[in-house]
């Protein structure tokens, strides 16, 4: 006989329909991930009630545990990345009660044998309906190969009556070719609506906030166009290094490891025409034609158009901070970049002619990710017989993180007797408008994925045509290795070659410091 417990009040109300009944499968669940992210993204879903009563959890590692020792692990995870005073005794409980653990393989045929038996009786337990999805927080190496032996075990096998998904994080390949044989892979055993490819930077407010801050505001739509645009900006700046991941960071770099898929993400967004529906595939549609329709760089471009940068000593908020060849794992004499800046052009009637900058890069000095639409200058004609030298061009920033907002450059006269104007900004920030709500970035996407909603996730086609994009660039990279790295210091802006990129042009970068 099914047990259903009552899921603790919480203070908060629900502001959605909440997930579907289901067990959620973590391959790799005695990560980081998990336990930084994930964990607490489920426990924020419960708290404002869009967790269902009949839900559950079960981890599986390599790492050697018991269920008691999972669930230990997982609480002082919430304790520690949730703040501890604010946890509700009694929710904490009923949380932690439906998580169970699995020590294995997962190479091992004999796991997901096992695997069946145990969603077995935890769907008896808690009256799942027998859906479940499988989140593969794992090395890039294992996602096809637990795919294929979900579907050989016949575990992602749905029917009208009950759902099978599949969350898969990044990397996913690492060029065009593994990226589209791994999409054969897991198309063999599972339909594109069941694999759900997760970016967490779409669950970032501001990135979900840009369809309806272009669409739902009549005042924006008419403008966003080569007409009225003179170029857009996209850099995500981080301060930290490698840190622990000097082995696998070595073996991708800034190129791969941001451009294909976070970056390239944000541009669909940014630039997409207007869907018939936000229905997920409507959105992913129009995602998809931007990404086709951006000019991929001929090789003799690729040196014109491109920078890649790597940084060496320097500081870091007063502190002295290794070169990138220092970090643990990193070869003393890797050629791997840790900075890369790009020119990209979008072949299309609202877009042409209008390039597309965007930047990526550890060790800079401030973390921010933003995107900045500049709109071409007015006629200077009204201001020839004042003062006035030269107009400033208005700007419009899409704050992504650390602060989530929006902010408008303008220009207004400065008081006085003289014809003279001054900058102004005036800014949104989400936190002021809308309060805080405790969040991970994780929340929206697993609560998405429960409630089959893709939109926020990518299509195969979405990830081939990424990899399109940066494919020539990796090529001739790879045959002119690079023979000046380091060429920049830790808490620089990157290499002067990219702030040359922009001033060949006219233009510059819009910086934010902290």
């Amino acid at each position: 006989m099914a047990i259903t417990e009552v899921l603790p009040q919480t203070t908060q109300q629900r502001i959605g329909r909440p997930g579907d009944p289901c067990i959620m499968v973590i391959f790799g669940a005695a990560g980081d991930l998990t336990r930084r992210k994930l964990i607490p993204a489920l426990y924020n879903l419960a708290r404002v009630n869009l967790l269902s009563r009949e839900f559950a959890i079960v981890g599986i590692a390599h790492t050697r545990m018991t269920t008691d020792e999972f669930r230990e692990r997982m609480a002082n995870g919430l304790r520690e990345f949730i703040d501890g005073s604010t946890l509700d005794p009694d929710l904490t409980e009923w949380f932690l009660r439906r998580m169970y653990y699995i020590t294995a393989e997962f190479d091992d045929p004999n796991l997901y044998e096992q695997l069946k038996v145990t969603l077995d009786k935890v769907d008896k337990e808690h009256s799942t309906h027998q859906n479940f999805f499988f989140y593969l927080a794992t090395g890039p190496d294992y996602f096809g190969v637990i795919v294929e032996q979900l579907g050989a075990a016949g575990l992602l096998k749905q029917d009208e009556k009950h759902w099978r998904r599949v969350i898969v994080e990044k990397p996913f390949g690492h060029d065009l070719d593994t990226a589209k044989a791994l999409n054969q892979q897991m198309l063999k055993v599972a339909e594109e609506s069941q694999i759900y490819r997760i970016d967490h930077y779409l669950g970032k407010e501001t990135v979900q906030n840009i369809l309806a801050f272009r669409f739902a505001n009549g005042i924006f739509e008419p403008i966003w166009n080569r007409r009225y645009i003179d170029h857009v900006q996209i850099s995500v700046a981080e301060t930290v290094g490698v840190e622990n991941r000097g082995g696998y960071y070595d073996k991708s770099g800034a190129l791969r490891d941001m451009v294909p898929n976070h970056i390239m993400q944000l541009i669909s967004l940014t630039a997409m025409e207007p869907p018939i529906s936000f229905h997920a595939n409507a959105v992913r549609d129009e995602q998809a034609k931007i990404l086709h329709a951006i000019q991929p760089l001929r090789p003799e471009e690729v040196l014109s158009k491109t920078v890649r940068g790597q940084y060496g000593e320097g500081f870091i908020d007063g502190r002295r901070v290794p070169g990138y060849r220092q970090e643990p794992g990193v070869p003393p004499d890797s050629r791997t970049e840790t900075f890369v800046a790009m020119r990209l052009l979008i072949d299309n009637w609202r877009w042409a002619d209008v390039p597309f900058y965007l930047r990526t890069g550890k060790r800079l000095p401030s973390r921010n990710t933003h995107i900045v639409i500049q709109f071409r200058r007015a006629p200077f004609v009204l201001f020839r017989d004042t003062p006035v030298e030269n107009l400033t061009p208005n700007q419009l920033v899409l704050h992504i993180q650390p602060e989530e907002g929006i902010s408008l450059r303008f220009a207004a006269k400065v008081p006085g007797p003289v014809m003279r104007l001054g900058t102004v900004d005036m800014n949104f920030e989400y936190q002021d408008y809308f309060g805080s709500q405790p969040s991970t970035g994780y929340e929206r996407l697993l609560h998405d994925c429960m409630i089959g909603d893709q939109t926020l996730f990518q299509r195969a086609d979405m990830v081939e045509a990424g990899w399109c994009v940066v494919s020539t660039v990796l090529d001739v990279w790879k045959a002119l290795p690079p023979r000046d790295f380091p060429n920049y210091a830790a808490g620089t802006w990157g290499p002067k070659e990219a702030d040359e990129l922009m001033e060949r042009d006219g233009r510059h970068w819009r910086n934010f410091e902290k």
